[in-house]
């Protein structure tokens, strides 16, 4: 989201490839070997990113004397230049950035209004059509979901009034955010049908109703007092309908339902027909009403999302705690959040220690225990002790905030179904208005039939012209089921990938930081010739102690876990596919694999090599402890399984997933024991990203639609090769978040297959829904002609469809509110001495292994991604060249 303050000053130099980076898209041309690359920050007059905009101002740079070419980054708060240094300086290009950007804010205003009164799909495109039609309006969407009104127009042509008086003449209300935040916060918690005018005016319109009825039926003959009666209810629940109607007609060029049901009511009552017609009224207002209660229902989650954060932070200056508003809150300072209290900005603790509810965030029901340097989230929850939090982003860019915008965007977005439904209304809609035509002249003029019976069947197709129940049985369900996954902290980017998720077949995982932690851990210690475990750990660390190995930071915090004592190594040395070695006590002593020990003279006996060979056939690495004499013990170090993986794995089978296979760069073996512990029975081992996508492609082959799950950054080719990339543990991670189908905000893998039931449950809501619909009108307009369906009948029949169609889509709001299980089979626990695991003393049948071609060393260490050789005696010489594990 570009930022709305003013440009820094600073400009900051980068070479081409970095600027290629950075760039929106393709290549910055070279224009002459003097050319230069800067990155310049910039402030676009757009908090939702206005492209129209950038053009605008890359147009405005390039035409700059010595610039060669100018791109804006994707989130618009910066842009690299190509230039000439001997025509135009940093200093000058800088300002002329900055000029731009303040003439683009002076000229192109931007607004989001909250409009109210958005109860169905169709009013929001006669918002469109009718703003498109104004002077000066440049950009104009309706978000239905959200109720927002997104405007791009000219400051000098058109003041906001203008275009807010324009909706306001469509019979809806609008306000600003600030107006609408204000509104909020001072108006009283009255039910919806005590705020909604509509909902007054329709009791009313009932009450006249009812007593002109009564009056209608005491007289042997129409009364005129019962004609009056009626006429008012008429005019007092019709004249919204008929003032939006005559203003859609004015504005928009085009036909809704308030036209429709105007000319119903007006068509009634002058063939005579006063009951019909103030019933037909009445009943319009009263699934009207409906219908915008239970649409404010889908909006729930995203207010509620909303009213998390507080309006205010407590921030320390020195010895002062001051209260100020979030918005002015900047990076750096330091806020105060008591026990109870909602931490109001994205931060880390600065001071402090509390346990925090993150389930707004991330869905996760257990508090996490929150330190010093530990991230914490806007609108989370300080449960107990104080904590001093160090602001690391503004309000506006919070991850609350960003995930407010993702699911608005989300719930606005088309899915295809929608799309077909909306195309299938554009045609649906003429041909019934075209019957109806021809239905109240055709028969009286060439049959000589009744014109007052022809044209009440005629009005009773108008009626029913209208696709309400149609139009609105796709949206309301994926707005549902998108607010029922962000509040399990599941970010679903669309309808597409909603539906799309519903046809998944097939899952494929990464392994490392997916189903397991990604963190290597101590899972075992055995001793030889009477050494006791601490000390064989305690020397193993002193060893390790420099060491920059991933398996010497599984010793280091086993042993801090345990309390241990660790003594200063003096010379390490790493040894290269051996393992290292450093002096302790005026004596040389070496943590590495068996060839270390052969090589140095104390090879392992039999029965060392025995146990050795039962830790690695479970895909533990193993090293051993000792000096050249010999081993004192073995340390052996895995990367440890998720508690909820396996539990995850099998709920998929339930959830209807045909496959499911496990992708590693690991080698076989230990893909094959991580693969049995979770019951997976196919893997793919020994792999590089190239053929992890190859692996992807080869399954959507084989079993059709497949999602892929992974951290989102190190299986970016495998995610977009998938029908549906799942990005875990988003929370935080901006480019998770950003390039992600579907976001699991934590690192819990129950979510997979909860968001596949949602998206099946989804789909299916849709299927019915449509049918409902479809069937609905069908048998309806089958009626008109025998005579059998009134006008009341008809408007039930239409606002009755569309009240059945939302209250089947609302149900999806409520799934998951159950709490998954525990999972079955915990993990090993990995730390201290009464964690170790015990030795397990057989493996499950062997899953079958699909090793895709990959150079990799034979035996290598498990931990994936490292090319060392601690653990095995069969390995050649490879290096570690890297401690990083992805």
């Amino acid at each position: 989201m570009p930022r709305e303050d003013s440009a820094e000053s600073a400009v900051r130099e980068a070479d081409p490839a970095q600027a290629k980076g950075r760039a929106r898209s393709g290549t910055i041309t070279a224009a002459g070997a003097n050319h230069r690359t800067a990155t310049v920050p910039i402030s676009l007059p757009a908090e939702n990113g206005c492209k129209a905009c950038a053009v605008r101002l890359q147009q405005s740079i390039t035409q700059t004397k010595g610039v060669a070419a100018a791109e804006i980054a994707e989130r618009g708060d910066s842009m690299t230049v190509r230039f000439d240094p001997e025509l135009v300086s940093l200093r000058s290009l800088e300002q002329h950035a900055k000029e731009a950007c303040g003439q683009l804010a002076e000229q192109y205003c931007h607004r989001t209004l909250v409009v109210g009164g958005l109860d169905c799909a169709d009013c929001a495109k006669s918002i469109e059509r009718a703003l498109r039609r104004r002077p000066g309006v440049l950009y104009v969407a309706v978000n239905f979901a959200s109720a927002r009104l997104f405007l791009e127009f000219d400051c000098a042509e058109i003041p906001l009034d203008d275009v807010m008086k324009d909706v306001r003449g469509l019979g809806y209300e609008v306000w600003t955010e600030d107006e609408y935040r204000t509104q909020l916060k001072t108006q009283s918690p009255r039910p919806y049908y005590l705020r909604s005018r509509r909902a007054l005016l329709t009791a009313a319109s009932f009450g006249l109703l009812i007593a002109g009825s009564a009056v209608w039926l005491a007289t042997s003959s129409p009364h005129l007092a019962a004609i009056g009666l009626l006429a008012a209810a008429i005019v007092v629940g019709g004249y919204p309908v008929a003032r939006n109607a005559w203003n859609t007609i004015v504005r928009t060029r085009n036909v809704d339902m308030n036209v429709l049901m105007t000319v119903a009511a007006v068509g009634a009552a002058a063939v005579g027909q006063w009951v019909e017609a103030a019933l037909v009224v009445a009943l319009f207002g009263l699934g009207e009403t409906l219908e915008g209660w239970a649409v404010e229902r889908t909006r729930g989650s995203i207010q509620h999302l909303m009213d998390l954060t507080p309006d205010e932070a407590i921030v320390r200056r020195g010895d002062r705690e001051e209260r100020v508003p979030v918005d002015q809150v900047t990076v750096g300072q330091v806020v105060l959040v008591k026990p109870g209290a909602r931490i109001p900005l994205d931060g880390v603790v600065a001071a402090g220690r509390s346990a925090v509810d993150e389930s707004p965030i991330t869905g996760e029901s257990m508090p996490h225990e929150k330190g010093e340097n530990d991230l914490v989230f806007a609108g989370t929850i300080n449960q107990r002790g104080s904590l001093e939090v160090r602001v690391a982003s503004l309000a506006r860019d919070s991850t609350l905030a960003r995930l407010i915008e993702m699911i608005e965007e989300a719930q606005g977005q088309k899915a295809p179904t929608q799309r077909w439904v909306d195309s299938f209304a554009r045609y649906y809609t003429p041909i019934v208005m075209g019957a109806a035509g021809a239905t109240a002249i055709l028969p009286p003029v060439v049959l000589g039939a009744s014109w007052a019976e022809w044209i009440l069947k005629a009005l009773a197709l108008l009626i029913l012209a209208c696709p309400c129940a149609l139009v609105i049985s796709t949206p309301v369900s994926i707005v549902s089921a998108i607010g029922a996954a962000g509040r399990q902290g599941v970010l679903i980017k669309g309808g597409a990938h909603l539906e799309a998720a519903g046809t998944i077949r097939a899952v494929a995982f990464d392994k490392t930081g997916t189903l397991t932690e990604g963190t290597p851990r101590l899972t075992s210690i055995s001793t030889f010739d009477g050494s006791d475990e601490d000390s064989v750990l305690a020397l193993a660390a002193a060893v390790e102690r420099d060491s920059e190995h991933p398996l010497a930071d599984a010793i280091a915090h086993a042993a801090r876990a345990r309390g241990l004592q660790v003594a200063e190594g003096r010379g390490f040395e790493a040894l290269p596919g051996l393992g290292a070695k450093a002096d302790l006590d005026r004596a040389t002593y070496y943590v590495g694999n068996t060839r270390l020990f052969e090589k140095i003279g104390g090879p392992p006996t039999e029965a060392m090599l025995a146990e050795i060979a039962d830790h690695q056939d479970r895909g533990e690495t193993v090293v051993l402890v000792g000096p050249a004499a010999g081993p004192l013990g073995a340390l052996s170090v895995a990367d440890q399984v998720r508690g909820l993986s396996r539990d995850a794995v099998a709920r998929l089978r339930t959830a209807g997933v045909e496959h499911v296979v496990m992708l590693t760069g690991d080698n076989r073996q230990t893909a094959a024991a991580v693969a049995a512990q979770l019951g997976i029975e196919d893997f793919r081992a020994e792999l590089l990203p190239e053929h992890k996508v190859s692996a992807v492609r080869e399954l959507i082959e084989e079993y059709g639609p497949v999602a892929m799950v992974g951290d989102g950054i190190n299986d970016g080719p495998a995610l977009a090769a998938a029908t549906v990339g799942i990005a875990m543990g988003a929370a935080g991670t901006d480019t998770a978040l950003e390039t992600a189908d579907i976001a699991l905000m934590a690192d819990d893998l129950s979510k997979v297959p909860f968001t596949i039931r949602l998206s099946r449950a989804a789909r299916s809501t849709v299927l019915q829904n449509i049918s409902f619909a479809l069937g609905l009108k069908l048998v309806t307009l089958l009626l008109v002609f025998p005579g059998w369906l009134t006008l009341w009948m008809a408007v039930l029949a239409d606002t009755g469809g569309s009240l059945i169609v939302i209250g089947n889509g609302l149900r999806l709001l409520r799934f998951g509110k159950e709490r998954p299980t525990q999972a079955t089979s915990p993990a090993p626990a990995p730390l201290g001495r009464d964690d170790i695991a015990p030795a397990a003393s057989g493996l499950p049948t062997r899953p079958k292994a699909v090793a895709l071609p990959a150079k990799t060393a034979g035996g290598a260490c498990s931990l994936q991604g490292c090319g060392c050789s601690l653990g095995l005696a069969e390995d050649t010489d490879a290096q570690h060249e890297s401690p990083a594990h992805a």
